[in-house]
């Protein structure tokens, strides 16, 4: 008996089936991607750093403590301009509460830096803007020792004092903004001199 009828032009013989991808028959790929279930996404920062939402609320409430640190040099430009003092006012319990004892400033630079910053348990993304927020607090120190070496009482020393103690203010609340709501938006804020020296303090 002969099978020839099976392989006539009407019925055209049929590829067998190769169980193996690497003997020349392609796997199925884009049935068994569709068949598993997606597993979803973290959101990433730019750089590959974790950014959730706890990331981002860490991050952006330690850009308060330089603020709260940092207030007292607003008590010029606070009374001169009625906006400041509204957008000011929400905060002023909290920054009683910072300023209620003496040692408050250190022991929060204490627990962000050895808690926060030097622990992987945390994030590179949490770590970062503590650490920017830490160095921002840090550079303080040069207008504090400079109000406290000439502290003018009047004339042309008062008035640059004013000018001086006014910039750094606007430029902590400006950095609060930045860097609060740029956290909240999952993004990396780079604060201008800040940013590189926070860099290196983290691995």
């Amino acid at each position: 008996m002969t099978i020839s009828y099976l392989l006539s032009p009407l019925t055209p013989p049929c590829k067998p089936f190769l169980a193996y991808p690497h003997l020349g028959h392609p796997p199925p790929t884009a049935a068994l991607a569709s068949a598993r279930p997606r597993r979803p996404v973290a959101v990433r920062s730019k750089n590959g750093d974790s950014a959730d939402a706890p990331d981002r609320l860490i991050s952006a409430v330690c850009y308060f403590y330089p603020f709260f640190d940092g207030v007292q040099y607003g008590k010029y430009v606070i009374n001169q301009f009625a906006p400041l003092q509204s957008l000011v006012q929400p905060l002023v319990p909290a920054i009683r509460v910072f300023k209620g004892f003496p040692l408050n400033g250190f022991l929060v630079f204490l627990t962000l830096y050895f808690v926060v910053v030097r622990n992987p348990n945390f994030s590179r993304y949490v770590r970062f803007n503590t650490m920017q927020a830490i160095v921002l607090d840090v550079l303080l120190i040069f207008p504090d020792l400079l109000e406290r070496s000439f502290n003018p009482r009047d004339g042309l020393g008062l008035d640059l004092m004013m000018s001086l103690d006014s910039t750094v203010f606007l430029f902590l609340l400006v950095c609060l903004i930045y860097g609060s709501s740029s956290c909240l938006l999952g993004q990396i804020p780079r604060l201008p001199i800040v940013a590189e020296a926070a860099e290196r303090q983290v691995l």
